[in-house]
């Protein structure tokens, strides 16, 4: 299975991601994560090559704002993949951006936020209103019930 953790910068992709990836490997699942940080150029491109280059066997957790339905589309020909939209606020964003140790320029997640072309989620968390551990909590559970 693939899980696409995607939404605008500073929504709390990288949080929710790197949490439950660490729930699956505590119960043994065999998990990958990858960043779209990751690629410097090219990134979903390079991306997309790295995911599906597998192994079918191992969950892959992905972490991007993936804001291009084109790149939401191209994941999900990968087959079994789940698209997690967390969202928050323009303003939460911004906050959480200027906290971060490398953050992206405001106008990045300006421009983000206001072209992001909302997926077909198979799950949507609003960070505004869910913490990180609720938010762990809902995909892990949505994962389950596959």
């Amino acid at each position: 299975m693939i899980v696409v953790i995607c939404g605008p910068p500073g929504a709390g992709k990288t949080t929710v991601a790197t949490r439950v990836a660490r729930r699956l490997e505590a119960r043994d699942e065999p998990t990958r994560l990858l960043h779209s940080d990751d690629f410097s150029s090219r990134t979903y491109e390079r991306l997309y090559e790295r995911v599906a280059e597998g192994p079918d066997d191992v969950t892959r957790i992905v972490d991007g704002t993936f804001y291009r339905r084109e790149w939401q589309e191209q994941f999900r020909t990968l087959g079994d993949v789940r698209l997690v939209l967390v969202t928050a606020s323009l303003e939460t964003c911004l906050e959480r951006n200027r906290s971060r140790e490398e953050s992206i320029d405001e106008q990045g997640v300006h421009v983000v936020y206001r072209e992001f072309d909302e997926p077909d989620a198979d799950l949507e968390i609003d960070t505004d209103e869910a913490s990180a551990a609720e938010a762990t909590a809902r995909v892990v559970g949505a994962l389950e019930t596959r």
